[in-house]
């Protein structure tokens, strides 16, 4: 049978059993729920989900391959703990990824970016209006996210998925050096109008200045409190 006697096939939207396991358990690491060095025990994650190993086995790996676990022969599978030179170098990523994405959008998708981007916009200043630090990094997260979507670039969104994934389990540390959320939402809002009307040229200079921010504040953090973990 040729790949194009398959276009009758309708989609599958259902996610698998280790997709949902593999979601939550990611979202745990994010939120530090599974905190770095964090050693996962497959028969108190089986009963905790009510699934046998093997889905969870395959959800495992699927983090690992992310980045966001690492296996030790014979001694287990473990979260990651992220050193300073692995924050850096996500951040280099996405530079590159985020930069080439946003090309992409000024090339003809600019209106529709910052239509798209309102949402998450909204949503971090309301939870910086309650004091929310981590709805302000949902938020934060979700921008990057909306914005890599809107290149229509399949292969960059794969791309910066992890990467914003990583970057969201260095937030916790992030969100603290922010004397006022608000700050965080401020450079956000001038990055979105940025997108929708500012010549080229600012607008990469401005998410690149947004992501060299990150890394610096997490470096002052650095030296004063001393080496930084995700």
């Amino acid at each position: 049978m040729a790949l194009g006697d398959l276009d009758g096939f309708p989609p599958v939207a259902r996610m698998s059993t280790a997709e949902l396991i593999a979601e939550q358990l990611r979202s745990a690491i994010v939120r530090g729920i599974l905190e770095p060095g964090t050693q996962l025990g497959e028969a108190e994650l089986a009963a905790h989900f009510a699934v046998s190993r093997g889905p969870l086995r395959e959800a495992m790996q699927r983090l690992v391959s992310e980045g966001l676990l690492y296996s030790i022969r014979n001694r287990g599978i473990f979260v990651t703990e992220l050193t300073f030179d692995d924050v850096v170098d996500i951040y280099r990523s996405r530079h590159v990824i985020e930069g080439g994405a946003l090309d992409l959008v000024i090339d003809g998708r600019r209106e529709q970016a910052w239509q798209d981007l309102e949402p998450a916009v909204a949503a971090m200043r309301a939870a910086a209006d309650r004091g929310d630090a981590a709805g302000v990094s949902d938020g934060d997260q979700r921008f990057h996210e909306i914005l890599v979507a809107s290149s229509s670039s399949p292969r960059l969104v794969r791309a910066a998925r992890t990467l914003l994934v990583e970057t969201r389990m260095c937030l916790g540390a992030l969100q603290t050096t922010y004397p006022d959320l608000h700050e965080q939402v401020d450079e956000h809002v001038a990055l979105r109008e940025a997108i929708r009307s500012a010549e080229p040229d600012v607008v990469r200079a401005l998410l690149v200045e947004h992501l060299h921010d990150a890394v610096d504040r997490l470096r002052a953090m650095q030296d004063v409190d001393g080496p930084v973990t995700a």
